[in-house]
């Protein structure tokens, strides 16, 4: 087991760090005398020692160092305590073992201080029974502090961290489209289960009606302007067509179909409860409607690359599916792919089957669109392209719809390279005319550096240049390599040649 020498316990007033003077093992935490000696200030009091404690400066201080310590980043204020008040040490023979609660802090402090060596609350027993036990007793370990001090900072400061975290902006906040999205979906759903038992329980009465009207939301409007069948004279179609969007022909449709309709008779009783969840589903229909338009304008101020690639529906649910877009941005295109079929990926990783290559893209246009031996190829490029328009979508200020719109021409032109091949247009270029665009608006869409945009071809000559003179002298010396191993081929044929010359003259010598 590890001594701990001290632990650093982060508190809503501020960071303290207390020297362990007196530690027990992990086995002897479950004693009853340790238990009772942990709840004892007279006792605990005598297994640390406070080092240092220095509170926040003001509240937006430590509302700052709590953020930073959440995300695992050491704040400098952190920093600088530990660097005054933790012994100097390289390291190599021994390291200083500091307590913390949480984990990823632990790592960062351990990457800055070598000779430090962390152990957090997870990994140890002791660590975490004797920050608990700070924790139950810091009102009188921390000098300087009054009673309730403490219990007032974490209400403060705990409202202040929820509230900078649920902090949003009204016009770009992906949480309404989750929701609009799964309400959309929802409401297919009921009203799809709505409209077919309105039409199989109005089919009985007027069976031809669906014929003529296919929309759900129509037929249950119709259900209630007709009523009963009987009722309907030639004076009816222009109430009718009303209903229908001003088509006089489906109006007359209609009033014919009536006139010479094979169903059975309906009383008022079973109408009056047919017309009432008519009602319901035309509602329905209509907020549908309304929540569709609304998601509509919401992705295009989120989302408009997204959406001018995939549509709203399928952007939208892409997003839902990763929880937010900054998650769907941080996303490879590799794991967008596949996002919505995560079942059939294990059950083939579990098989050793073949991986599937489409998920919720599946949904999009231009996969329907593609050949049966293409559509892997195109799920991949569409991918690719989706990944890039959500990071445009969410690291930018201003998000405009112009990178989106030269995306989906490269895709529709990937398309007809695959089906007729015709060549598509390079990434360099795509770029470049949708920079040109953004920059040509009068809206000033993303905030774009035109100087450093100009720049960019004499860095690339530069670039180049360099790259060119690099090969040369590469070349030149696998040229010199070359020429030393011929030269040393030479020697080592003209040694080999002088003893068999030698070997002749003898030969002639003794023949003479």
């Amino acid at each position: 087991m590890v001594a701990v020498n001290y632990l650093l316990f982060e508190s809503a007033v501020g960071f303290a760090l207390f020297e362990v003077v007196h530690q027990a093992d992990s086995v002897g935490l479950q004693l009853p005398e340790v238990k009772e000696a942990m709840t004892s200030l007279d006792k605990f009091g005598k297994m640390v020692q406070l080092r240092s404690f220095n509170p926040w400066t003001s509240a937006a201080h430590g509302l700052e160092a709590i953020n930073l310590v959440s995300e695992g980043i050491m704040p400098d204020h952190l920093k600088n305590t530990l660097e005054l008040n933790l012994p100097q040490t390289s390291g190599k023979k021994s390291k200083i073992v500091l307590g913390v609660v949480d984990k990823r802090l632990a790592g960062e402090i351990t990457s800055v201080f070598t000779g430090v060596q962390c152990e957090s609350a997870e990994t140890s027993e002791v660590v975490a029974a004797l920050l608990r036990g700070i924790r139950v007793h810091a009102g009188k370990l921390l000098k300087g502090l009054q009673e309730g001090d403490i219990n007032r900072a974490q209400l403060g400061l705990g409202h202040a961290y929820s509230r900078a975290k649920v902090k949003f902006s009204v016009h770009k906040n992906d949480n309404h489209i989750i929701q609009g999205i799964a309400t959309l979906d929802a409401l297919d759903k009921g009203i799809n289960q709505g409209a077919m038992r309105v039409r199989e329980w109005y089919g009985w009465h007027f069976p031809e009606l669906i014929r003529i009207v296919s929309d759900n939301g129509t037929y249950a409007k119709m259900v209630i302007a007709v009523g009963n069948k009987k009722t309907l004279t030639d004076e009816s179609v222009d109430e009718i067509a009303n209903v229908l969007n001003q088509d006089q022909d489906k109006a007359e449709a209609v009033i014919q179909a009536a006139k010479v309709s094979m169903g059975q008779d309906i009383s008022e009783t079973d109408l009056a409860m047919i017309k009432d969840l008519a009602s319901n589903v035309a509602e329905m229909a209509d907020y549908r409607r309304i929540l569709a338009e609304s998601l509509d304008k919401k992705m295009g101020d989120v989302a408009p690359n997204l959406q001018v690639i995939l549509g709203t529906p399928v952007a939208a649910r892409l997003i839902s599916h990763a929880g937010s877009l900054t998650n769907l941005a941080k996303y490879p295109a590799s794991t967008l792919q596949i996002l919505g079929a995560e079942k059939a990926l294990f059950r083939a990783l579990k098989t050793k089957g073949a991986t599937p290559k489409y998920g919720l893209l599946y949904q999009s246009s231009f996969i329907g669109k593609a050949g049966p031996k293409v559509k892997g190829r195109i799920s991949r490029y569409l991918a690719n392209k989706c990944s890039i328009a959500s990071r445009i979508d969410n690291f930018s200020e201003n998000p405009t719809r112009r990178f989106g719109e030269v995306m989906r021409d490269q895709i529709e032109q990937r398309l007809e390279w695959y089906a007729k091949g015709t060549k598509p247009m390079k990434n360099i270029d795509a770029m470049d005319k949708a920079i040109k665009a953004v920059m040509d608006d009068d809206e000033g869409g993303m905030d774009i550096d035109s100087e450093q945009v100009d720049h960019m071809a004499p860095k690339e000559d530069k670039k180049d240049k360099k790259d060119k003179k690099e090969k040369k002298d590469k070349k030149e010396k696998k040229d010199k390599k070359r020429k030393s191993v011929g030269a040393e081929d030479v020697d080592m044929v003209d040694a080999a040649e002088e003893p068999s010359k030698k070997k002749k003259k003898r030969k002639s010598v003794a023949a003479e």
